[in-house]
């Protein structure tokens, strides 16, 4: 059957304001920033040269990136945002150093904004993604510069950027593998659901859980007494998952519906201890553990001799080449911002650049969320400007109460996103806007109007450039992905109907199937949401799924994870 091609999609409205249960460690890149900022500004403060604020916080917000990441990682990916927030700063300074139109400053803006959002997207850093990089180098190109004062801004971000590094890595000190159990418990609770309620749903969750968990352990460097725990704590969170064929039914489901030798009551205990600080769980280790970790082991030690600059320098450019779906979606955050910033501007806003930031948080992975997010950013944005309005007599009575207030919003900005992006904008708007203070008392009711202004032109001009600019890549990634599953599938199901094969084949061809499966549902997802595109191949994308999985559990059959009685014919 020919694949219909899916009608374009109504856009969501009911549910895009709710709120979400907060984050598992909101707290921490909470309380990281506010750290990284506080110490930069009191002693600016105490120095009486608030009005370095701005450089100083380039390198601040640095500290919001890499939570999610074993230390090892983190180190390497905190010190490459500073780098790179530091080389847009540096073309953001020069550029308002040597010109005042208004035009090249906004066409320079959408570049760099482009730029920025295809590295993000392209290295997948995670959140806060491009935003805080563009939000940094736009208000750098409208505020005054001259060309030598830039050596020393430069030298005041690279020194809050070193500080902020110390804030990010520092706790590797007394909880070495944080990252890594936390990752771990994700995945036990993310199996325990699956086995509470098997569905594709849930299968896909927990394979997504159990993947990003076996990366955060192969990332974390030396595999240490604690990280062997963990490691075996994932294998039982696979087993659950290796209990479902993947076609709508569950193999040695027991008369409670649970998959067979899942029990999600336990899985959930061994979820809560590690998360804590106390000792990992120790359950007696599931059945083909063994030869799984010395799969696992052999793949770490081929990850050890493949690191370097020229693969890292590699896989950038695979990501940023011909056909790449990151390239359409940095051409609409040029575009976007580019009208955004000369519609602000013919508008009479004289320093336009919110309008920029506004359009770049805009684009999402497809229209659909693009959408979400400019609703979400528009509520959150006024709401922002009110708060402003009620808070900016109080910051005004003295420098110091600036900046507490500046540090509140950031700690409340970080606390409230990840309930939804609206409730974040509600304290980053107000923090923005009195991080302009720290220059000079600019008049209450003209920052108001130009920031409200800048928000519905930056929305409504942004999301219309993503209508006109379309994204027929999305489709084409699913293809790729599609093709990338047959062929995982097809060499798991060698490697399994080979009497030779050993350990390290059957576990490197069942985690690259794993691999590739996760890419296909994300891949779906992201080209469901996504208008003026291909046909969808809706049903091919279903069935090459449920062979993937059956594939996985005939795999982790072999391996000897599970068991799979033969009347079920999963395989």
């Amino acid at each position: 059957m020919r694949p219909r091609k899916p009608p374009v999609h109504k856009l969501p409205v009911t549910g895009v304001l709710r709120l979400n249960s907060p984050a598992e460690i909101w707290y921490k890149p909470a309380l990281s920033v506010v750290v990284a900022s506080a110490v930069p500004n009191l002693l600016l403060y105490s120095l009486d040269r608030l009005d370095l604020v701005m450089y100083t916080m380039a390198g601040s917000l640095c500290a919001l990136y890499g939570h999610n990441l074993p230390y090892a990682r983190r180190a390497h990916t905190v010190l490459r945002v500073i780098l790179g927030m530091a080389a847009g700063l540096a073309v953001a300074l020069v550029t308002a150093s040597l010109t005042d139109s208004t035009a090249v400053l906004i066409a320079a803006g959408a570049l760099l904004a482009a730029v920025q959002k295809t590295f993000c997207d392209a290295t997948r850093i995670g959140p806060p993604g491009n935003v805080i990089f563009a939000f940094v180098t736009s208000a750098a190109l409208f505020a005054p510069q001259e060309l030598g004062q830039v050596p020393g801004h430069m030298a005041l971000m690279l020194a809050a950027g070193a500080f902020s590094w110390l804030v990010t890595a520092g706790p590797v000190l007394w909880h070495r593998e944080g990252p890594e159990r936390l990752a771990t418990a994700r995945a036990l609770d993310a199996a325990a659901a699956h086995a509470a309620e098997p569905d594709a749903r849930t299968r896909h969750a927990a394979a997504a859980a159990v993947q990003a968990a076996w990366q955060s352990l192969l990332a974390a460097g030396r595999p240490t007494p604690v990280r062997q725990e963990l490691e075996r704590l994932v294998v039982h969170a696979e087993r659950a998952l290796a209990t479902t064929a993947g076609d709508g039914h569950t193999p040695g489901a027991g008369p409670d519906g649970h998959a067979s030798g899942a029990d999600p009551e336990e899985l959930r205990r061994w979820a809560a201890l590690t998360r804590g600080r106390g000792p990992v769980p120790c359950p007696p280790p599931a059945p083909g553990t063994v030869e799984q970790l010395f799969g696992i082991n052999a793949e770490r030690a081929g990850q050890r001799m493949r690191r370097g600059r020229r693969e890292a320098r590699r896989r950038l450019l695979r990501a940023l080449g011909p056909g790449s779906p990151v390239l359409p979606v940095a051409f609409r955050t040029l575009v976007g911002c580019a009208l955004a910033g000369y519609v602000s501007s013919a508008l009479g806003v004289g320093h336009p650049y919110w309008a920029i930031v506004t359009a770049a948080s805009v684009y999402q992975p497809n229209l659909a969320l693009s959408w979400s997010r400019a609703l979400q950013r528009t509520v959150g944005n006024l709401l922002g400007v009110m708060v402003f309005a009620a808070v900016i007599p109080l910051a005004r009575v003295d420098p110091l109460v600036l900046v507490l207030c500046v540090l509140f919003f950031n700690f409340a900005a970080e606390a409230l996103i990840t309930r939804n992006y609206w409730l974040g904008s509600v304290a980053v708007t107000p923090m923005a806007l009195l991080i302009l203070e720290f220059g000079g008392f600019q008049p209450a009711g003209e920052l108001i109007a130009d920031r409200t202004l800048d928000t519905l032109v930056g929305v409504a001009v942004g999301f219309l450039a993503a209508i006109a600019v379309t994204n027929r890549r999305a489709s084409g990634r699913v293809e790729r992905a599609l093709a990338a599953a047959g062929e995982a599938r097809d060499r798991a199901e060698r490697a399994v109907a080979d009497p030779a094969a050993d350990a390290l084949r059957l576990e490197t061809a069942r985690r690259r199937l794993t691999a590739s499966l996760v890419e296909l549902r994300d891949a779906g997802d992201v080209a469901s949401g996504e208008w003026w595109q291909r046909a969808l191949p809706e049903e091919e994308l279903l069935a090459a799924e449920q062979a993937g999985h059956r594939t996985l559990a005939a795999t982790a059959q072999r391996q000897g994870l599970t068991t799979l009685p033969p009347a079920n014919g999963a395989v």
